[in-house]
C-alpha cells in the first residue's frame, strides 16, 4: 500500500505515469519524466530502491550519467553500481540529463567555459529532482544525501555540490575532468581517477590541500575512463563498487 501511494503521488506530480522493471529481485525501479514548468524542461528520472522494504529512513544517491551524445535512456545504464548500492539500503534516482535536441558537447576551444550552461542545467535538473522527492517521498533520509557522477555527470555533481554543501554529505565522483573538487570537509570528497584520462590543472587537490580536508582520491592502473561506466569488465566493475562502498560506508 505504501508504494502504490507512492507512485500515486509521482503520477500527480510528474508529465508521465511511472514504469516499473524489475532486473533483480531485490531491486524496484521506478522511471517517469518530470517537467520543470520554469524551464519547459523535461527531466527522465528512475527511482531504484529494494522491493521488499520500504523507503523509510532510506539514505538518498543522486546519480548523474556520462556524456553518451545526447542519447535518450542514458539514465538507465550503470545497473550495474546502482542494483548493488540499493541492495546495500540506499535509494538511488538516476538523472538523464541530455535530450536528443541540446546542443553536443563542446569538444574544442576553451571547453571550461563552453560546457559551464551545461552543468549549470544538469545542477537545475537536480535541484528540480530534489525538491519532487521532498514532496513524494518525504521518508527518505534527505541529511544523508551524497551526489554522484561519472565523468560529465560528475562534473554536474561537483557544480551541484559547491553550489549546495549545506544539503550534501557526500560527493563521489568517477573520474570527473574539467571542474575542480571542492577543498572542503563538508562535504566529504571522494574521487576514482581513471590511467588514461588525466584530469584538467586544479580540479584535483594537491596531496597536503587532500590530507587537510580529507580528501580521497584513488588513482587506478588498471581502470580507464570509460571502464567506470558500462564498458568495463566483470573485474573492475566490482572493484570500483567495492571502492564506492567503502566511500559510502565511512
Amino acid at each position: 500500500m505504501r508504494l502504490l501511494l507512492i507512485l500515486a503521488l509521482w503520477v500527480a506530480t510528474a508529465s508521465s505515469s511511472a514504469q516499473s522493471v524489475i532486473a533483480d529481485p531485490y531491486v524496484l525501479r521506478d522511471t517517469l519524466t518530470l517537467l520543470d514548468t520554469a524551464r519547459q524542461r523535461s527531466i527522465p528520472i528512475a527511482l531504484y530502491h529494494r522491493a521488499d522494504a520500504p523507503l523509510d529512513g532510506r539514505p538518498l544517491i543522486l546519480f548523474s550519467h556520462g556524456y553518451n551524445e545526447n542519447k535518450p535512456g542514458t539514465y538507465l545504464l550503470y545497473r550495474w553500481l546502482l542494483d548493488a548500492l540499493v541492495k546495500d539500503g540506499h535509494v538511488v534516482v538516476s538523472v538523464q540529463h541530455e535530450l536528443p535536441g541540446d546542443e553536443p558537447l563542446a569538444m574544442k576551444g576553451d571547453i571550461r567555459a563552453a560546457r559551464m550552461p551545461s552543468w549549470q542545467r544538469g545542477v537545475a535538473n537536480l535541484e528540480h529532482v530534489l525538491r519532487h522527492l521532498h514532496r513524494s517521498c518525504p521518508q527518505l533520509s534527505f541529511d544523508r544525501l551524497t551526489v554522484m557522477g561519472h565523468s560529465q555527470g560528475g562534473d554536474i555533481s561537483v557544480l551541484f555540490a559547491t553550489t549546495h554543501p549545506e544539503v550534501v554529505q557526500k560527493l563521489i565522483t568517477l573520474d570527473n575532468l574539467r571542474l575542480a573538487l571542492p577543498r572542503t570537509l563538508h562535504p566529504q570528497v571522494y574521487s576514482l581517477r581513471s590511467n588514461d584520462q588525466p584530469a584538467d590543472p586544479g580540479v584535483l587537490p594537491t596531496d597536503e590541500e587532500a590530507a587537510d580536508h580529507h580528501i580521497a582520491v584513488v588513482r587506478s592502473a588498471d581502470i580507464g575512463h570509460n571502464d567506470m561506466g558500462n564498458r568495463g569488465t566483470p573485474e573492475q566493475q566490482m572493484w570500483v563498487l567495492g571502492l564506492v562502498r567503502g566511500w559510502l560506508g565511512e
